[in-house]
This record gives structure tokens, C-alpha cells and sequence, in this order.
């Protein structure tokens, strides 16, 4: 389970806030956030050396895409194709609406279940794959949600009950200042199912976290932690477009 948290602002010098944590199995490579693939040069996204997809990128027309298992789903399957296509399908277009569009036009069942988060500057779009049929889209209202392997702000998620009303009352990301967010986020008291930096147990756990901001007239701006967030130092994501 991974945790992804929104927070849009319409009107506001930066509109669209996103901090994730990445949950995966420890001995899993993966690679930081780089344009790796030449088909899509405006893309910046991490890669999963095992499947070649990425859990979450940025395109140069500032759309935001990560992907997250449901309960049940951790892994590959046999028979499936990688869930880390999905984000690089999402952003070959120009806004979180058209990929989300684009996703909900794909036959669900070619994966195992997903969620996906897809964000720009004009809002928060929740895609729901549920093995079957067509993915399933959500337009989020204006305002601060959490997405892990539950739909968003699904309180019976001991995680999403333990953090979501921390991060509401915490003082929100302004001008690259995530201090708040970041105590959250390096978290990792509760119990298993509570934590969201998620402690090594069973070769798993919190593997990285990214802070990115979309602000009006300037790039996209992203902080990478290439490990637990408690332990590693951030440092910016050169962003192409």
C-alpha cells in the first residue's frame, strides 16, 4: 500500500500540492525520477526496473500521475500486464481530465486492481480499476484528500483514519515549505496497518516519497527522498518541458 495526498487550491499561487509515499518490496530495483523514455521526452518519472513502467511521473504540461494497488494486489500476476504502464499512458496527454479519459477507455481487466491519482493545476481526478470492465473516474472536490489502497478519504483505512486528520490540521505546503507534511509523512509509529512510512517488516516498507508542486507560470516543482523519509535527505527533480 502506497499513500498519495492532494491538496488543490483553486486561485492559489500554487493550486496543486501532491506528497507520496511509496510502499514496495524492499529488494525491488527501481531507479529515481529521470526522463527515461525517449517516446515520451517531457516525461520525468521514476522507473521499476522490473516491469520498466514507473508508480508516479510529471509531464511537461504539468500533469501529475501515479498509480497504487487496491487491497489484496500487491505484486505482478501472471497474465497481467505491468500497472506501471498505466501513469506512462496518463501522461502522454495535456491535462489529468484528458488522461483520465484515456484511462477509463482501457479494458480494466488487462491489470490487476488500481487506483490512480491524476492532478494538474485545475484540479484532482481518482481513477478506480477494479480487474473487470472499464476503470471508474472521480472527479475530487477543491481541497486536501488521501488515496492509498482504499478509495480516497475511505476512513476504514486505519491508515487514512490515523493521518488524514493530521495532515487537515497541519499548516499546508507554501513556497516549497513542506515541514508539516514532512513530520507526517516520516511517520512511522502505529501499528502496521496505521503507519504511513512504513517500517521494514516481511522485506517491506516505505521505499521513497515525493513532495511536487504545481504552481501558476513556473514548472513543476519536485523533492525526491530515494529512501524512507525519516532517514533520507530530499533534493529536487530536474523537471523537463
Amino acid at each position: 500500500m502506497c499513500s498519495v495526498i492532494t491538496l488543490h487550491r483553486p486561485g492559489h499561487i500554487c493550486p496543486l500540492a501532491l506528497a507520496a509515499n511509496r510502499d514496495e518490496m524492499l529488494d525491488r530495483a527501481w531507479d529515481p525520477p529521470a526522463a527515461y523514455w525517449p517516446e515520451q521526452p517531457d516525461v520525468v518519472a521514476g522507473r521499476d526496473r522490473s516491469g520498466g513502467g514507473t508508480w508516479m511521473g510529471i509531464n511537461g504540461a504539468g500533469v501529475i500521475a501515479a498509480v497504487l494497488n487496491r487491497p489484496g494486489s500487491l505484486g505482478p500476476a501472471a497474465g497481467k500486464r505491468s500497472r506501471g504502464e498505466l501513469p506512462l499512458l496518463a501522461l502522454r496527454e495535456g491535462s489529468a481530465r484528458a488522461a483520465a479519459e484515456a484511462i477509463a477507455g482501457l479494458d480494466a481487466g488487462l491489470w490487476r486492481s488500481f487506483n490512480m491519482v491524476l492532478a494538474d493545476r485545475d484540479g484532482v481526478v481518482f481513477v478506480r480499476g477494479l480487474g473487470l470492465g472499464r476503470p471508474e473516474v472521480e472527479a475530487l472536490a477543491a481541497g486536501l484528500h488521501m488515496v492509498t489502497a482504499h478509495d480516497p478519504d475511505d476512513l476504514e483505512s486505519p491508515r487514512v483514519a490515523r493521518h488524514l486528520p493530521r495532515l487537515r490540521a497541519a499548516v499546508t505546503p507554501d513556497a516549497d515549505d513542506w515541514g508539516a507534511w514532512r513530520l507526517i509523512l516520516a511517520d512511522g509509529r502505529g501499528g502496521p496497518a496505521e503507519q504511513i512510512n512504513v517500517q521494514p517488516r516481511g522485506g517491506f516498507g516505505t521505499v521513497c516519497t515525493s513532495l511536487a508542486e504545481l504552481h501558476e507560470g513556473t514548472p513543476p516543482r519536485w523533492l525526491f527522498a530515494p529512501g524512507p523519509p525519516d532517514q533520507t535527505d530530499f533534493a529536487p527533480v530536474a523537471i523537463t518541458g
